[in-house]
């Protein structure tokens, strides 16, 4: 069984999902592709069309992302909220979820899963923020991924970790040099279930919210 790692921005790294960005997409890997709030501009819908066409064509795009909100390095709040609605109505469309970039914007996104009808499944990835901002998280399609946090045991992230339903649990190295191997140790510690079972349950958990599969 293997360790995914669902969000990552080294390249080539197996079983993980690369963090392209806007960029070019690297042929025949496991990616996301979206617009980052700190990248956005008075351009980013047509950097946005380009990377629609390419998930649409391309089965390894696994999810739209990062996308999201910052309120501490972003551009105005209403482009932010504009963007984010686009991306994820696109990834709802394509059946793939949204990394979710959020940095004290919690009320921004909660706005956003109460207006919305469909909504996509969004991992909110480096998840460690307070246990009870991710509970009034639980009632919308909405999965957290942890990881570097985990390896220092009073972290708000190893809190919720203890807390969260299992199948809602994800994952991630993000842009530290961690092995992915390392944060599944530190989870299986918090948790006291063995890594293989955790990483049988990440690939179940993606495959249940994203039509792209994982094995």
């Amino acid at each position: 069984m293997h360790c995914w790692d669902i969000h990552t921005h080294r390249q080539g790294q197996p079983y993980s999902i690369f963090q392209a960005g806007k960029s070019n997409m690297p042929a025949g890997i496991p990616v996301s592709m979206g617009i980052h709030p700190w990248e956005l501009d008075s351009n980013w819908e047509t950097y946005f069309e380009k990377i629609k066409r390419v998930a649409a064509q391309n089965p390894c795009v696994l999810a739209i992302g990062e996308a999201g909100f910052d309120r501490l390095k972003g551009p105005q709040i209403s482009l932010q909220k504009e963007a984010l609605y686009a991306q994820a109505k696109a990834a709802a469309e394509l059946g793939i979820p949204l990394i979710l970039h959020c940095v004290k914007s919690h009320d921004l996104l909660l706005e956003y899963l109460k207006s919305a009808k469909s909504p996509p499944c969004i991992i909110w990835h480096g998840w460690n923020q307070k246990s009870e901002l991710a509970a009034q998280l639980l009632p919308f399609p909405v999965f957290f991924s942890f990881g570097r946090q985990l390896l220092h045991p009073g972290s708000n992230a190893a809190k919720w970790l203890v807390a969260c339903p299992i199948d809602r649990v994800f994952f991630e190295t993000d842009d530290s040099e961690l092995e992915i191997e390392s944060i599944y140790q530190a989870a299986s510690l918090i948790l006291q279930l063995p890594e293989a079972r955790l990483a049988e349950q990440v690939i179940a958990n993606w495959n249940a919210i994203s039509k792209r599969k994982i094995s």
